[in-house]
């Protein structure tokens, strides 16, 4: 008989964890961010953080469908078995 996988305790524990985790890093970066005050940015530091994030999003994008295609195609399955 196959165990059915369901939402228990284990999965609520880990939500709460993830959530608090998150929680605490939106904290961090806000007061982190009230606490360097009006520092100038330039034009050259906006063009870096924008290249920064679409490049950031373009690698995990990539990332992540190059780990869908791989488990599609079965290359994660195991050899020599």
């Amino acid at each position: 008989m196959k165990k059915r996988l369901g939402m228990g305790w284990g999965f609520w524990l880990l939500t709460l964890a993830l959530a608090a985790l998150l929680a605490f890093a939106v904290w961090g970066f806000a007061t982190a961010w009230r606490m360097s005050g009006n520092a100038p940015i330039s034009v050259h530091g906006y063009v870096a953080l924008g290249l920064g994030v679409v490049l950031s999003l373009a690698l995990g994008f990539g990332l992540m469908g190059l780990a869908f295609y791989s488990s599609r195609r079965g290359y994660d399955d195991d050899q020599g078995r």
